[in-house]
């Protein structure tokens, strides 16, 4: 009883990990630059982002090193204002190779 038991429980913690790791996958591959042109007049202007820009940043947080190699947005990203708006929203800006 106690081995089937440690079975159970070994094979629900790797079910668990699994999806954590498809939940992983799933969200990087949600990478979408046209997120980011809510905050275009932030990155540009000398504005504090928005709410909206906030949001749509974070969610596009693990995609940002990706993004910059975009042809419409990835400019805009390797802005001084890109930094300083990310900053203002919480948003860790990498370090790209």
């Amino acid at each position: 009883m106690e081995n089937s038991l440690r079975c159970f429980i070994v094979g629900l913690m790797v079910l668990l990990l699994s999806a954590g790791h498809l939940q992983l996958i799933e969200a990087q591959s949600r990478c979408e630059p046209v997120q980011l042109s809510w905050c275009l007049q932030s990155i540009v202007s000398n504005m504090p982002p928005s709410q909206e820009c906030c949001q749509k940043l974070k969610g596009q947080e693990g995609c940002l090193c990706r993004e910059r190699g975009d042809p419409t947005f990835g400019g805009y990203l390797r802005l001084p204002g890109a930094q300083r708006v990310a900053a203002a929203c919480g948003v860790r800006f990498p370090g790209c190779n």
